[in-house]
């Protein structure tokens, strides 16, 4: 058997879980440790609850897909920890710019899940409005690979702009985080979002979820070397993470959104995880990797690594019964609302296309009603 100071880790990732469920920080993790000392035993049991509730959300979101309830599903499982611990280490006034896998975070920041099982229904434009304070700040899911790191690192500037930044005032200073994934640095948009995040120094941080695959292209075919030395060429500073460790994503998460709102800038954050199932419901993983991968990352479940921690901490079992239930009535209820959900007018398709009154969508909403009606009162 292993001792415990001889598992072996990379050198320069930041853990403070062991994949067995033990608080062993590694070598780089010192400066981080401090940022623990903010949470609470509450925090500690919200964070497995959130993970267990998003896994239930998740797979019972991938049937509905595969009921034909859905046109599409993006599935997260195995990336929890990552997302959980970056979610809660951002502050009410930090704006959050997602993917399309980010289903967890929404859900910390206030989004209604429905609201996302609509979107890949296709029967509404966004899901959820994004300047609805009720919404925390959570921007709207982007399918185009990496283009929302620029919208990101646009509005980073424009809090700086707005002099929301290094003034010392914690309900004010402000940053900006956007989760991205491994496929997504091979795109031009995320270079250049790296370039003008580093001229004007934004408040942000660039959260890389290293799930190991763009689809159906390792990430080892991508980069021959660490993702987060990509950032550094354009001079900003990167940092790995363990991303199946929930309190590692918080600890570093919190300490760079903390650099930011002071004024020191972007940094990158890559967190190495795993997606567990699919790319998305149209993609069949079994053809372009191993059941012995899939198999070895499952033994590094972020929810089963922070179980044990708990289980250390003291919790019973009344409290994990409790979070799976809580779980299954929220899948439940996802269901339920789900096969509720009618058709939406075919006017609606001319909202919020832009943020005013425009007159092409109007022009376009008019000949619809037009041309409808040109078939009669029986058509």
């Amino acid at each position: 058997m292993v001792a415990t100071n001889d598992i072996p880790r990379p050198a320069n990732t930041v853990q403070l879980l062991t994949p067995e469920g033990r608080f062993q920080p590694s070598d780089v993790a010192a400066e981080y440790l401090p940022y623990l000392e903010r949470l609470s035993e509450d925090d500690y049991r919200r964070f497995y609850r959130e993970m267990v509730r998003v896994r239930a959300f998740d797979h019972e979101a991938a049937n509905l897909q595969r009921q034909g309830q859905l046109g599409l599903w993006v599935p997260s499982h195995g990336q929890e920890g990552a997302q959980v611990g970056s979610a809660f280490a951002a502050k009410p006034q930090d704006h959050l710019f997602p993917s399309y896998r980010e289903h967890v975070v929404g859900m910390i920041r206030g989004i209604d899940p429905i609201g996302i099982i609509e979107l890949l229904r296709g029967v509404t434009h966004g899901g959820w409005d994004p300047t609805d304070p009720a919404t925390g700040n959570f921007h709207l899911y982007t399918l185009v690979i990496g283009s929302h790191t620029l919208h990101a690192t646009g509005y980073a500037m424009g809090i700086k702009f707005d002099g929301n930044v290094g003034t010392g005032d914690p309900e004010t200073d402000a940053a900006v985080i956007s989760y991205f994934g491994d496929g997504a640095t091979s795109q031009g948009d995320v270079s250049e979002a790296f370039v003008f995040a580093a001229s004007y120094q934004t408040p942000q941080v660039f959260f890389l979820q290293n799930n190991h695959w763009a689809i159906s292209v390792p990430v080892s075919t991508q980069s021959r070397t660490p993702l987060y030395l990509r950032s550094s060429g354009f001079g900003i500073p990167g940092v790995q993470i363990d991303g199946n460790d929930v309190l590692a994503s918080y600890a570093v998460t919190a300490k760079h959104l903390d650099d930011a709102r002071n004024g020191e800038g972007p940094s990158m954050i890559e967190a190495l995880t795993y997606r567990m199932g699919a790319h998305t419901s149209s993609d069949d993983p079994s053809k372009y990797r191993t059941d012995e991968e899939t198999a070895y990352w499952a033994e590094r479940d972020p929810i089963l690594r922070f179980r044990v921690f708990l289980e250390q901490q003291g919790l019973g079992q009344a409290f994990f019964d409790a979070a799976d239930e809580e779980g299954a009535d929220l899948a439940a209820d996802v269901r339920r609302r789900t096969l509720e959900l009618g058709t939406p007018p075919a006017a609606s398709m001319f909202e919020h296309v832009y943020s005013e009154p425009h007159p092409l969508m109007e022009e376009q909403r008019q000949w619809l009603e037009e041309y409808e009606a040109s078939f009669g009162g029986d058509a």
